[in-house]
């Protein structure tokens, strides 16, 4: 089949500024709309089953996160490859990246839900989870490991739907996902009156609502995404996993951080400490999605222009991204700062005790935002450009390496203050060493010794 040459001109004819506004605006708003679904769930599930059964959410987050980690990991890698395939005009090639990655998430989920659902009870106390709370964390996970699946597909969907040049329709679909699932889990706790696994099914339900907004996408006549029939090309994928392997860490990162302080928390502070920490995770998932969709904004420019060798556009926009990052870690510590105690109260009534800690725990925590946002940045940069060795250890360093050696120390001399401190300074030594990198092999242009694609 002879190479099309069918291209999203807009990102050559536009400036940066403008294409970086295109893309960061939708990208944004779907994500902060994802995030307000996120913190709705935890104030409904808190207000109307107590803090418990928010406690038992949380432990079994950590499999919701996985999933997701695996539709980035190759819909990021693969939609990578397809926005640089498209900047060098080879659309055949492109085409093929995206029937490969959305046949591969649906395999690999599937097999992962039905193991781990038949191993779930193992899998419920290696979460962290106790008398107390495994009757919330088994009733949700039942759900998500058998439908995992279908949030897993939508996610893979929007992301090859905005490399395709439609970063509003993307929104939309990510919008349906939040408000549905947000009317859905209203109804379900407060008008029936139901628990934790009809929460989980309402997430699944609406995960397919937005796919369906997706679909007049692929109906176009112009739309490169088209599933198609193929043979296997094994270059292809080891690529889109090597390329999305960076954000598939990112979001396992965020399982190990989360079962990291639930056992480490548990230990120093017991359960009034795993639930203050639930109510941290749900602040830190609103930005964790903020960052993510700022992450989301560069990533198919940056990948276009490297594919179309468009160097200064290339820098330019990693210089927006970067400053906007400072900007918003500035205000997010601000305002954490000023607002502890009311934003707390939001996630319901909780005794002084869990509000004491989640308050403390707040206030050292985001000092992390301030850092994080660049590495978020710096990760998505550098995986964007094929230096997959620099963007893997960003990532693994600041939520696996630099996390868990800090949150196994640290207790141990500062008490829990020492839990909330090992986010932070992380965040800040993986900074110092993007600096030194950036300074040698951008900056300096030396050569690197292998390139990965």
């Amino acid at each position: 089949m002879k190479n099309q040459i069918i291209r999203d001109t807009s990102l050559e004819t536009q400036s940066v500024g403008r294409a970086f506004l295109r893309y960061l605006v939708p990208s944004i708003l779907g994500m902060l709309l994802v995030a307000l679904n996120v913190v709705v769930d935890g104030v409904m599930v808190g207000n109307k089953l107590g803090s418990v059964a928010l406690a038992g959410v949380g432990i079994a987050s950590p499999v919701y996160t996985l999933f997701l980690a695996i539709s980035i990991w190759i819909s990021i890698g693969g939609a990578t490859i397809y926005s640089q395939a498209m900047g060098a005009k080879k659309v055949t090639k492109a085409k093929q990246v995206f029937s490969q990655s959305v046949t591969l998430i649906v395999l690999i989920t599937l097999v992962i839900g039905v193991i781990a659902f038949i191993f779930r009870e193992q899998l419920i106390y290696a979460l962290g989870a106790n008398a107390e709370t495994y009757p919330y964390v088994s009733a949700y996970l039942k759900v998500k490991l058998l439908f995992g699946f279908v949030f897993t597909l939508e996610n893979t969907l929007s992301v090859f739907v905005r490399n395709d040049g439609s970063p509003n329709r993307s929104m939309a679909a990510q919008i349906t996902f939040a408000l549905a699932n947000i009317v859905i889990n209203f109804i379900v706790l407060y008008v029936l009156e139901l628990g934790v696994a009809a929460v989980a099914f309402g997430t699944i339900i609406a995960a397919f609502l937005g796919m369906l907004v997706l679909l007049p996408h692929f109906l176009k006549k112009s739309s490169n995404l088209k599933l198609r029939k193929f043979k296997w090309n094994k270059k292809l994928v080891i690529t889109t996993l090597v390329i999305g392997f960076s954000s598939f860490i990112a979001e396992v990162g965020v399982s190990v951080f989360t079962v990291a302080h639930n056992i480490t928390l548990e230990r120093f502070g017991g359960t009034a400490s795993v639930s203050a920490f639930s109510i941290l995770n749900y602040i830190h998932s609103v930005v964790l999605l903020a960052f993510l969709g700022l992450g989301s904004a560069i990533q198919p420019l940056i990948s276009y222009y490297h594919g179309g060798k468009l160097e200064d556009q290339k820098r330019q926009t990693l210089k927006i991204a970067v400053w906007t990052a400072i900007g918003v870690g500035a205000l997010l510590l601000v305002v954490a700062q000023v607002f502890t105690a009311p934003i707390v109260s939001i996630f319901g009534t909780f005794s002084n005790e869990v509000t004491n800690i989640a308050v403390n725990g707040i206030k050292i925590f985001v000092f992390a935002y301030v850092f994080m946002g660049i590495n978020f940045v710096m990760m998505t940069y550098f995986q964007s450009i094929t230096h997959i060795k620099m963007a893997i250890w960003v990532t693994a360093a600041r939520e696996m390496i630099l996390m868990s050696l800090f949150i196994m120390t640290l207790p141990h001399f500062l008490g829990i203050n020492g839990v909330w401190m090992s986010v932070p300074l992380a965040e800040f030594i993986v900074l110092i060493t993007i600096y030194f990198y950036y300074k040698k092999f951008i900056i300096g242009r030396v050569p690197l010794l292998r390139k990965v694609v």
